[in-house]
């Protein structure tokens, strides 16, 4: 099951599937080649493969290899934060990374029920939500985002209507899905390639989406340019807070990592305040903590999320204390918002 070699001769020349992709050494098999084979619906065989390797990877990865890093005095699990770890200012997570604790799959997610609270005490989980998109509203100064924003829709439901110019009632799912693609890619500077790669559409149909995206929110544009702009004029990358980050490839005549420089320019902004709020945040959360003189404990930061363990008697003001925190810590033309959620156990935030 762990050799590509055979799992290639078993899925190409035993059971005849088209061969997506070739490697040196014989046929791919890697996740993107299942996928396919998946979705053209041949043999149940490449759904079971993918499945495998998930429950393998879990249990390596996290059933086995967590509990021998738990603590013999504290019988807990402790993270070591890394400050400059990662070049766009967000903290990272090592030995055990608890940053990269499974969420995308039901299986994976199922991990976090065995991250529980002590007894007697309760886990509340507060979580940015879109803080990128509203960074993107607020920088680029787009009235219909900010608009969407400040009323509280669905700002990828409110996209798909504005691109393909029908009501927001009436938006599909699928729909939906596209415009979210769309608005997360655009941020990465993804280009009408990888998004035809990673919708499965044409490259035509992707590169006619973004360009009615780009008419529509035109500001959104103008932003984004503005930023390769003022990246090869100074050779930095600058966040809300004044926070910098050079990019050496800026001015190079490698075109392709001119043009790794260039993503790397529009993300940095948006992705680095996005660190930097946290951060803030997470001080303001602490020191207004202590002025309560509160039990309670900010025990983890994943990405835009803080996990905190909260003696039951203080939910509700730990609920409005990190609310206030997490909201109000920068000022912004769009609301910033939190979701929140509270359990036994970390899965149960969600």
């Amino acid at each position: 099951m762990n050799s590509p070699k055979q799992v290639g001769d078993l899925l190409f020349e035993k059971l005849q599937l088209p061969v997506i992709k070739k490697t040196k050494t014989g046929y791919s098999t890697d996740a993107e080649v299942l996928e396919e084979l998946d979705s053209r619906d041949l043999s149940p065989v490449p759904a079971l493969l993918m499945e495998h390797r998930e429950l393998n990877k879990l249990q390596s990865t996290y059933v086995k290899a967590l509990p021998l890093q738990i603590n013999t005095q504290s019988h807990r699990l402790h993270t070591h934060y890394n400050q400059h770890v990662a070049a766009t200012g967000r903290l990272s997570s090592t030995n055990p990374n608890l940053q990269n604790i499974p969420i995308r799959t039901e299986m994976g997610r199922l991990i976090r029920k065995g991250f529980v609270a002590p007894k007697g005490k309760i886990l509340l989980g507060s979580d940015y939500s879109q803080v990128e998109l509203r960074l993107l509203a607020h920088f680029s100064e787009d009235q219909t985002m900010i608009d969407a924003f400040k009323r509280g829709e669905d700002i990828h439901r409110q996209t798909a209507s504005e691109v393909l110019d029908i009501p927001l009632d009436k938006i599909t799912k699928d729909e939906r899905s596209k415009a979210k693609a769309v608005n997360f890619g655009l941020m990465y500077g993804q280009s009408s390639f990888g998004l035809a790669q990673q919708l499965r559409i044409s490259r035509t149909e992707a590169k006619e989406y973004i360009t009615r995206y780009f008419q529509r929110f035109h500001k959104v544009k103008s932003y984004l340019d503005s930023l390769k702009e003022f990246s090869e004029r100074t050779g930095y990358a600058v966040t809300y807070h004044g926070r910098k980050r050079f990019l050496a490839d800026i001015h190079s005549q490698n075109r392709t990592m001119k043009a790794m420089a260039e993503r790397v320019a529009i993300n940095s902004p948006i992705q680095g305040t996005a660190a930097d709020i946290i951060k803030l945040a997470m001080v303001r959360i602490d020191q207004e903590m202590k002025k309560q003189n509160l039990r309670s404990k900010m025990l983890l930061q994943v990405h835009d999320e803080l996990i905190f363990e909260v003696e039951q008697e203080e939910l509700e003001v730990m609920k409005n204390l990190v609310r206030a925190g997490m909201e109000s810590v920068v000022d912004l033309r769009v609301p910033l918002k939190v979701d929140m959620g509270s359990g036994d156990n970390w899965y149960d935030l969600k």
